[in-house]
């Protein structure tokens, strides 16, 4: 498991050095103090940045053709991560498979599945106090999926 500390240090991306990482790999929520801004940029760990933009993979993962656990879902992950929906949708394809994205007062939550494959790709992008990796905890709980991969990108890192 990386540590908020850890995440923290240098990074190599594409063979460059960056002084502060942009992307780093987590396994549970992050909880280190947070600062905001006016402008809802946020401070942890001290750097500031817009906000944290998971990538979070569900493998060997349930329900993934069910519309409507899916929209529920979504909302809880809203509501936990303590974000405000501004609007939702959810498409159904034939024979299976769903896109949605939750547009978000502090950005979005998307998804895209691959029921066949038992596989689901999230994006949860939330700035200023929102906490989007408890999202986290709120798919596994809705999907149970046999393996989770999830990624951090901090957005609009101050340099």
């Amino acid at each position: 498991m990386l540590s908020a500390a850890d995440a923290l240090k240098p990074a190599m991306l594409d063979g460059l050095t960056s002084s502060v990482p942009t992307t780093k790999r987590i396994a549970e929520p992050v909880s280190a103090p947070v600062e905001e801004s006016k402008d809802h940029f946020i401070t942890r760990n001290g750097v500031t940045f817009a906000g944290s933009h998971l990538i979070i993979d569900l493998w060997g993962a349930k329900h993934l053709d069910d519309i409507e656990h899916m929209e529920n879902a979504m909302r809880r992950c809203v509501e936990v991560c303590g974000a405000t929906l501004l609007h939702i949708h959810v498409h159904h394809f034939a024979p299976d498979g769903v896109s949605g994205v939750a547009v978000l007062a502090e950005s979005h939550i998307s998804v895209h599945t691959w029921p066949e494959r038992e596989y689901a790709a999230f994006d949860v992008f939330m700035c200023g106090d929102a906490m989007p990796e408890l999202a986290i905890v709120e798919l596994k709980r809705a999907f149970f999926p046999e393996r989770i991969e999830v990624s951090e990108h901090l957005r609009g890192v101050i340099r």
